[in-house]
């Protein structure tokens, strides 16, 4: 059996200090806060959902991928749940934020503050485009798109449980209630 990696004690981290983490550990950088995600199986899948959805019109010159790590200061180097960015970063990690074309980010019950506010002021500051986020801890999964506004702040365009239609980064369409249904399904019992 393997011990588990011993974390350096700091209060606030920089991107400098992430090289001291073990290669293999999924983290982010949030405000010189680090952070290692566990997510859950249904918060996976939502996330493959919008990838399916958004590669349906993809153009030649970008890519969408998850769960990548975006290059953004010293102090910043979120991970978002799905990302969309161009070709030419295909094997790069991390990726420089400012080639980020959208960045989503799936509601989990420990990361709702953080992805409502936190990454959205830092993808906002950093000028990512378009900013979605994912809820699916309402009765209905619910989408908010946000489009980056004057002053690096971003500005919602819509808010919805049903069928999202939007033009931005392409054409994309995400069946809310379809997920809605997905995701009860999974959470469902035997017993029901």
């Amino acid at each position: 059996m393997t011990a588990a990696p011993i974390l350096p004690e700091r209060h606030e981290w920089t991107v400098d200090d992430l090289g001291d983490l073990p290669k293999d550990l999924p983290y982010e950088l949030i405000n010189g806060r680090l952070i290692v995600p566990s997510p859950t199986a249904i918060h996976q899948e939502l996330c493959v959902e919008l990838l399916l959805a958004l590669r349906i019109n993809c153009p030649p010159g970008h890519l969408v991928s998850f769960d990548l790590s975006m290059r953004v200061d010293r102090r910043n180097e979120p991970r978002p749940d799905v990302v969309v960015i161009h070709r030419r970063h295909a094997d790069r990690s991390p990726v420089p934020v400012e080639d980020a074309l959208l960045a989503v980010e799936v509601v989990s019950p420990t990361s709702t503050f953080r992805d409502m506010y936190d990454k959205a002021k830092v993808y906002a500051h950093a000028g990512v485009r378009s900013y979605w986020v994912v809820d699916p801890l309402q009765e209905q999964v619910t989408l908010t798109e946000y489009a980056l506004g004057a002053g690096r702040e971003y500005e919602q365009v819509t808010h919805t449980a049903d069928l999202f239609v939007t033009e931005q980064p392409w054409k994309v369409s995400v069946n809310l209630p379809a997920l809605t249904a997905r995701r009860d399904g999974l959470l469902a019992t035997d017993e029901e």
